[in-house]
C-alpha cells in the first residue's frame, strides 16, 4: 500500500509540475485575420493600426507577447486618457482573448494529450494516494499529527501549497492571458459541453470541480461509517459537478444564459445586475423561471429550509464554496483561530459584507428601474469595487489561498453575505443546535480542534449548554471526532433551544445566548 501511495504522489507532483510550467510553452504570432476574426467590429480598424508592429512577428512565450500587446494597446489608452477623450478609449480587454487567439505551438495543436498529462493523471495519482488512507483506522476519534505535519500545520509545505494557491488566483482573475495555454488544453471539454472555446472561468469550473470530487474521495475514506458525513460529502460533490458546472454549460450549449440554479443572492452578487436581469428575461418561459426561483430561493427557500434545518443545508450540503472547503480544505480545518478576538473580527466583518451586498443590490435596481438615467455611473464603480475586494480579492484569493495559512473557512466565516444572512436566521429562529451532554466530556478538546468555524466547542460541552452560533455550519465533524458522542445535531422544537450563560474572560463577565 505504502508503494502505491508513493506512486500516485509521483505522479501527482509530476501532473502538477507541468500544469505549473504549460503556460509558458510555445510561441505566440499574431496576424490581421486574427484581429478580425476576435475584436469587435467598432474597434478592428482602430485596433489593426495600434497592433500592426506585432504582425508576423514570433514570440517564444506569453510573458513576451503580452508585454508586447500591452505597450502598444497600453500606450494608444493612456494617451487619450490623458486627453480625455473617454468616449475613444478601448475599454475592453482584447488581452486575454488575442494571445489565445495567437498561440501556437503543442498545447494548441493537441489540448486533449495536455489535459490528460495534467488535470487527468493528476486526478489519478490524487486518488492512488487517498484510496490506501485510513485503511487500518477505526471510526471515532481522529489522532492523526496533524499539529507535527508540515502541510497541516503551516510548516514550510503548507506555505508553499498557500502560496502556489494565492499566486494561481491572483493571475486566473487578474491575468488570465498568462494562462491561455490551460485554457487551450480544456478547449475541447467546453466545446463538447456548451458549443463555445474555454474561457479562464470555464478552466476554473473543471479544476475546482475536480478537487472537489478528487477530496471527496479522501472524505469517504477519512469518516467512513459515518453516515451523516458520507452523506452530506455526497451532496456537495453531486451540486458541484451538476447544478454548478454541468448544467450551466448545457444551459449554454441550448443558447440560454449561463445560469447555477443552486447559486443565491447576495452570494450570487450579479443576480440582479441589469445584463443578468435582461438575459433571464429575454429567455423566454426558462429565463423567467431562472428570475422566479432565484427570487424564492431569496425569500422563502433561505428563511424557511434553515427555520427547519439550520444554516447546513447549505453551507454544508450544497454550496460550491462550503463543498471545497469541506473536501479540499479539510486537512486544514484545525488552523481556524478559535480566539475571541477572531470571533469579534468575524461578526464585524461578514455582517459588513451582507451590508455592503444589500446597498449595492439596492443601489443596482434603482438604477435599473430608473432605465440608467440617473445612477449609471456610480452603480458601475459600486459593482466594480465589490467584485475587485470580496467577488475576487476575499472569496478567490484569500478565500481559498488561505486554507493552508488560516483554515478552511475563511471566506465562509469572515466574508460571505449569504452566510450572514443565513446565519441571522439560524441564531434567532430556527430549530437547528448542537446538543451537548457534559456529564459525559472528558474535555480532550477534538471538537474545538476540528472546529472549522472558530467554535470553542469544548467550552459548551463541559457546561452541557446547547450550541447555537450563527457561524456553525452544521458539518458535524465536532460531533464525529468526540470519543464518547457527547455532541449530537438536533433539529427540534424552539423551546429550551437558547440558554444564557456567561463566559467568563479574565474578571470579565460576558452574557451571550448561544
Amino acid at each position: 500500500m505504502k508503494m502505491i501511495q508513493r506512486a500516485g504522489l509521483a505522479v501527482f507532483i509530476l501532473a502538477l509540475s507541468l500544469f505549473t510550467v504549460l503556460p509558458f510553452v510555445g510561441s505566440y504570432r499574431l496576424s490581421p485575420d486574427l484581429v478580425d476574426q476576435y475584436v469587435k467590429e467598432a474597434h478592428r480598424e482602430i485596433l489593426g493600426g495600434i497592433l500592426a508592429p506585432l504582425y508576423g512577428q514570433e514570440y517564444t512565450s506569453n510573458v513576451a507577447f503580452v508585454r508586447a500587446f500591452n505597450e502598444h494597446f497600453d500606450t494608444y489608452n493612456d494617451e487619450l486618457k490623458a486627453a480625455e477623450r473617454w468616449d475613444e478609449v478601448i475599454w475592453d480587454d482584447y488581452a486575454f482573448t488575442l494571445t489565445k487567439a495567437a498561440a501556437e505551438g503543442p498545447v494548441s495543436q493537441r489540448p486533449l494529450l495536455y489535459f490528460f498529462l495534467t488535470l487527468v493523471l493528476g486526478a489519478v495519482g490524487a486518488l492512488l494516494y487517498i484510496l490506501p488512507m485510513y485503511r487500518r483506522q477505526p471510526a471515532g476519534i481522529k489522532h492523526d499529527g496533524i499539529y507535527f505535519s508540515s502541510m497541516k500545520s503551516r510548516g514550510l509545505l503548507g506555505i508553499i501549497t498557500g502560496s502556489w494557491l494565492i499566486a494561481f488566483y491572483v493571475i486566473l482573475y487578474w491575468f488570465p492571458e498568462y494562462l491561455t495555454n490551460l485554457v487551450l488544453m480544456v478547449d475541447p471539454l467546453s466545446m463538447a459541453l456548451s458549443g463555445n472555446p474555454a474561457s479562464q472561468w470555464f478552466l476554473y469550473g473543471v479544476v475546482y470541480t475536480l478537487a472537489i470530487l478528487v477530496m471527496g474521495v479522501r472524505m469517504f475514506r477519512k469518516y467512513k461509517g459515518n453516515r451523516y458525513q458520507l452523506i452530506r460529502t455526497a451532496s456537495v460533490m453531486f451540486f458541484q459537478l451538476s447544478f454548478a458546472f454541468l448544467i450551466p454549460e448545457i444551459l449554454v450549449w441550448f443558447n440560454k444564459p449561463w445560469h447555477d440554479f443552486k447559486n443565491i443572492w447576495p452570494l450570487d452578487y450579479t443576480f440582479f445586475f441589469d445584463y443578468r436581469l435582461d438575459g433571464m428575461m429575454a429567455s423566454g418561459t426558462l429565463g423567467l423561471f431562472m428570475l422566479f426561483w432565484g427570487v424564492l430561493l431569496i425569500i422563502v427557500g433561505v428563511p424557511v429550509i434553515t427555520y427547519f434545518y439550520g444554516k447546513r443545508w447549505y453551507c454544508s450540503w450544497v454550496c460550491g464554496c462550503g463543498g471545497l472547503a469541506e473536501t479540499l480544505g479539510d486537512p486544514y480545518r484545525q488552523l481556524s483561530d478559535k480566539s475571541l478576538k477572531a470571533w469579534k473580527i468575524e461578526r464585524y466583518l461578514v455582517h459588513g459584507v451582507l451590508v455592503f451586498a444589500v446597498f449595492m443590490t439596492a443601489l443596482t435596481l434603482i438604477n435599473y428601474a430608473m432605465e440608467f438615467q440617473l445612477l449609471q455611473d456610480a452603480t458601475n464603480q459600486v459593482h466594480a469595487a465589490y467584485g475587485f475586494m470580496i467577488g475576487s480579492a476575499f472569496a478567490g484569493v484569500i478565500g481559498t489561498g488561505f486554507y493552508p495559512l488560516m483554515g478552511n473557512r475563511v471566506w465562509c466565516r469572515f466574508g460571505c453575505p449569504l452566510a450572514a444572512y443565513l446565519g441571522i436566521v439560524q441564531r434567532f429562529k430556527s430549530r437547528f443546535r448542537i446538543t451537548t451532554n457534559g456529564g459525559q466530556c472528558i474535555s480532550c478538546g477534538n471538537c474545538s480542534t476540528y472546529c472549522e468555524m472558530g467554535i470553542d466547542v469544548r467550552w459548551y460541552a463541559q457546561r452541557g449548554q446547547n450550541i447555537v452560533r450563527a457561524s456553525c455550519v452544521g458539518c458535524g465533524v465536532c460531533a464525529s471526532v468526540c470519543p464518547r458522542g457527547v455532541l449530537k445535531l438536533e433539529n427540534k422544537s424552539e423551546k429550551d433551544r437558547i440558554q444564557d450563560n456567561p463566559i467568563i474572560i479574565g474578571n470579565q463577565s460576558i452574557t451571550v445566548k448561544s
